[in-house]
């Protein structure tokens, strides 16, 4: 007599060791008995898929579990994936600043620098000046370039993920077409002298919400981010994944047309990102006479209390809370998360005035309107769990461990 077969894994066959992993961490299975239960495998087969994720370093021994048995016993011992192995670089990029940190690979920031990087520079330096800033970050957290699995980048534009480049940006000048991976990869290099690792790229909404969701929120099945700065964007998180359309094009709301007359920087008029944005908030203080040329400039009056910032946020809020109730009756979010410069009370709350004037009740009955709990790091965190999970998903990680030759 045969025993059963063990389950399958995402790619058809037996369950590998990389969907081990996979069980392991999301919690669904942390003992060698659970995951024979959960994928069907022998004793003898999850042994030895194990043994493999011991030897790469990627798992760990935990404490012993409770006794499931009613007979007693001893305690069954737990798995853990184990952090140490490696970490994770990430940067944030916006219009005239940026952030870069060294992350542990369950999210913790272990040493971060921010500073001013003009995205208007170029990508060749703006790429060479991150991997300056990686290095110095690297020495600062006391781990070796050797120690680095990937990195990760937010972008104020679209990006097609298949390529990690930025497509036809409105606020990147430069940037379009460009190759940010294989120019990223080499700064790492030159600067540290470790070899390249992988490089993932995606929009900064995009890891805002993915940041946000994972950190805050990991039980909501639809989740709404919007990024009000110098442009506007929205991240989607779907059942635990970004939703980022066919080809990274989706939540670029900026570019819904409202009907107003203003001229957008992507060449067209009317759009929400020309009347409500940051950068449109900045412009219509500074033809009062108050100096502001962009969003963070609009922030730090909001911060301040200046009257005449207060009233253009909130009026900026109404004309994207209008935009947002088409948003909410699409999608029906759990959470719509407000984040970026103009973030504060005057603009929640102008939202808040449209959004719920607009959208049906049944649209918002079940849905939490809430600023940013992240701050600045969001994307950051994001941009660290997105190499994470791209690098340890079960193909992926079958992939790496052959190369690791275990």
């Amino acid at each position: 007599m045969t025993g059963r077969p063990g389950r399958t894994g995402k790619g058809g066959g037996q369950a590998s060791a990389g969907d081990l992993l996979e069980l392991v961490r999301n919690g669904r299975a942390v003992t060698r008995g659970a995951l024979q239960q959960a994928t069907g495998l022998s004793r003898a087969t999850v042994g030895h898929r194990l043994d493999r994720l011991f030897r790469a370093g990627w798992l760990r021994e935990g404490a012993g579990g409770p006794v499931d048995s009613p007979l007693g016993g001893r305690p069954s011992i737990t798995l853990e994936f184990d952090d140490s192995h490696a970490v994770v670089l990430a940067a944030d990029l916006e219009t005239r600043h940026a952030r870069a940190a060294v992350l542990s690979l369950t999210g913790e920031l272990l040493a971060e620098h921010s500073g001013t990087l003009v995205i208007q520079d170029g990508p060749d330096a703006v790429l060479a000046e991150l991997g300056r800033w990686f290095a110095e970050l690297l020495e600062k957290a006391g781990h070796r370039a050797t120690e680095v699995c990937g990195i990760g980048l937010a972008v104020p534009g679209p990006v097609d993920t298949d390529t990690g480049r930025v497509v036809q940006p409105p606020i990147m000048p430069g940037w379009d077409g460009y190759d940010i991976r294989g120019r990223l990869a080499r700064a790492f290099t030159e600067h540290t002298g470790a070899p390249a690792v992988p490089v993932l790229v995606d929009n900064d909404a995009n890891l805002l919400a993915y940041g946000e969701q994972r950190t805050g929120y990991p039980d909501c099945s639809a989740f709404v981010l919007v990024k009000v700065s110098t442009g506007i964007g929205a991240g989607v998180v779907v059942d635990g994944s970004i939703y980022r359309g066919v080809d990274g094009g989706a939540g670029d709301i900026g570019h819904i047309r409202v009907g107003a007359e203003a001229q957008c920087r992507c060449g067209s008029y009317g759009c929400l990102a020309a009347v409500a944005s940051g950068g449109a908030v900045a412009r219509r203080l500074a033809e009062a006479g108050i100096p502001a040329s962009s969003g963070s400039d609009v922030r730090d009056l909001l911060a301040s209390g200046h009257p005449e910032a207060a009233a253009l946020a909130r009026e900026a809020g109404r004309l994207v809370g209008d935009v947002l109730a088409t948003v909410v009756t699409l999608l029906n979010p759990g959470v719509l998360m407000i984040a970026g410069d103009l973030a504060g009370t005057p603009f929640l709350t102008g939202v808040r005035e449209l959004l719920y004037q607009r959208a049906l009740p049944r649209s918002t009955a079940h849905l939490d309107v809430v600023t940013s709990r992240l701050g600045e790091r969001a994307g950051l965190i994001g941009a660290g769990a997105l190499v994470v999970e791209h690098l340890y998903a079960p193909e992926r990680a079958e992939e790496r461990l052959l190369a690791l030759g275990v």
